[in-house]
């Protein structure tokens, strides 16, 4: 099977998987959303942020590394399974101490430090999900992470249902989501034993430091991106309470489930660009600059129209109880824009292992955040905060063009500026069609303006030759 096959059927397990598991995402928000109220959906936002960030120590980046050594040598994946998952014991007992302690530190209500609580346990299973995880990832077979992913979605979104019908409290819904990781981990483990031998235990204490050090600075980028993601959240619920937390959470939310496009991309190529950077620099390059290509030509046209529908899209979803999200939205899907196009350049700089200079960018960038929102929150609230994360996302994805241009590379000015140019034609067009027809229905309304965006682009010359080709490799 060819490269550009291969990725194309993991890219699509990956993007099916992913599809589906937002669509359900959506849902499980919007009747949580409108099931909770503002008040108590801040509540389950504020659990999420905590355990976002924190959990991070579960895992440390270790997943990620075995992603790219493995990719390269199959044979070392008995040695990282054994010992990673012995660290991974070790670092969940600390992370679940250390969520205690700044849960009881910031002071948070019984209510919210029990779903806290709950919702850790959660996230420490789904760590030990990721190591057998990247096995499969490694190895290329993302049908079955494709298939976990649904699975995963499937038992909340049922749970959510059930939740509803009996008039359950968010502790329900909380420990919902510790079945669903039990089960996926559970899921996970039956695939590997299926498809791979069982691992030889090869504890090697001597391996501990260096695997440390190799995977600390994807573990600090993890956490600087989780801290750049919640902090804010975390931050407006000391200062302004949970109800703000909501209003803010649910434009958030929807912000963050536009993310599976460039997650599920970034999952199938990474392994991919980690062996051409040993084997093809020109093809890494090739592949970075049609994964920038496509990224702008998702991202741009995402944040104009949602800017332009944020109104409709708010009411219609969550209600008229979260109409002051409407504004966070118009703000926050700017960075969705920002993320799309730094992607493939942060996905780059991984796999040619530079991996610490997205560490230093990323806490940069976090720390940037975090000031921002300490001057910003208490002047205009969560506006204030949609406008930190804005400002930081510029900040790190023009610092990560820099860096990648430094790096030998970089796209040519000319190639963006050609692009973008077509991309930008194509965008104020659908803008014109979609405030003509914003009385329309709202889905119906985004349906024709996809289709409208994608036939110019078409008719504009955006799709070259090479585009053709590849596309027609992944047809077959």
């Amino acid at each position: 099977m060819s490269r550009v096959r291969k990725i194309a059927k993991n890219t699509t397990f990956l993007l099916i998987s992913q599809i589906i598991s937002y669509i359900f995402t959506f849902f499980i928000t919007m009747y949580a959303a409108r099931y909770f109220g503002a008040n108590i959906f801040g509540i389950w936002s504020i659990a999420l942020s905590i355990t976002g960030i924190l959990g991070i120590f579960a895992d440390l980046g270790m997943s990620t590394l075995m992603v790219r050594e493995i990719s390269r040598n199959l044979s070392d994946r008995d040695k990282y399974i054994s010992n990673i998952f012995l660290i991974k014991i070790i670092l969940s007992i600390l992370t679940f101490g250390l969520i205690i302690i700044i849960a009881n530190i910031i002071g948070y209500p019984e209510i919210v430090k029990n779903v806290i609580y709950i919702v850790t346990v959660s996230v420490i299973i789904g760590s030990f999900s990721g190591v057998l995880g990247a096995i499969f990832q490694a190895n290329e077979r993302m049908e079955y992470i494709s298939l976990s992913t649904i699975l995963s979605s499937v038992i909340v979104l049922l749970g959510t249902v059930i939740m509803i019908h009996y008039n359950l409290s968010i502790i329900f819904f909380a420990f919902i989501n510790v079945i669903s990781a039990g089960l996926i981990l559970a899921y996970i483990l039956f695939k590997y034993v299926q498809n791979f031998p069982l691992p030889e235990l090869r504890i090697d204490l001597s391996f501990w430091k260096p695997l440390i050090k190799e995977s600390w600075p994807f573990g600090i980028t993890a956490l600087s991106g989780m801290l750049y993601n919640y902090i804010d959240s975390i931050m407006l619920s000391v200062v302004q309470g949970a109800e703000v937390v909501g209003w803010y959470s649910a434009a958030y939310r929807l912000m963050l489930i536009l993310l599976f496009i460039p997650n599920a991309i970034n999952m199938a190529i990474f392994p991919v660009m980690s062996q051409f950077y040993t084997s093809s620099k020109n093809s890494l390059k090739l592949m970075n600059e049609k994964y920038f290509k496509y990224m702008i030509i998702l991202g741009v046209p995402l944040g104009v129209g949602v800017t332009i529908l944020a109104d409709k899209i708010i009411l219609t979803i969550f209600g008229p109880g979260y109409s002051q999200s409407i504004i966070a939205l118009q703000i926050l899907i700017w960075t969705i824009m920002l993320t799309f196009a730094g992607a493939p350049f942060v996905q780059l700089l991984q796999s040619i292992n530079k991996q610490y200079i997205i560490t230093k960018i990323s806490i940069i960038s976090a720390a940037t955040n975090i000031l921002l929102n300490l001057f910003l929150i208490p002047l205009f609230s969560y506006i204030g905060a949609s406008f930190a994360t804005l400002i930081s996302a510029i900040f790190s994805t023009v610092y990560i063009f820099l860096v990648t241009y430094k790096s030998g590379y970089g796209i040519q000015y000319k190639t963006v500026m050609d692009d973008l140019s077509k991309i930008l034609f194509a965008t104020l067009v659908m803008s014109i069609f979609i405030l003509y027809f914003k009385d329309l229905n709202l889905f119906l309304l985004i349906i024709m303006a996809t289709l409208l965006y994608f036939i110019l682009i078409y008719i504009v010359g955006c799709i070259d030759e090479v585009d053709i080709m590849l596309l027609k490799q992944l047809r077959r």
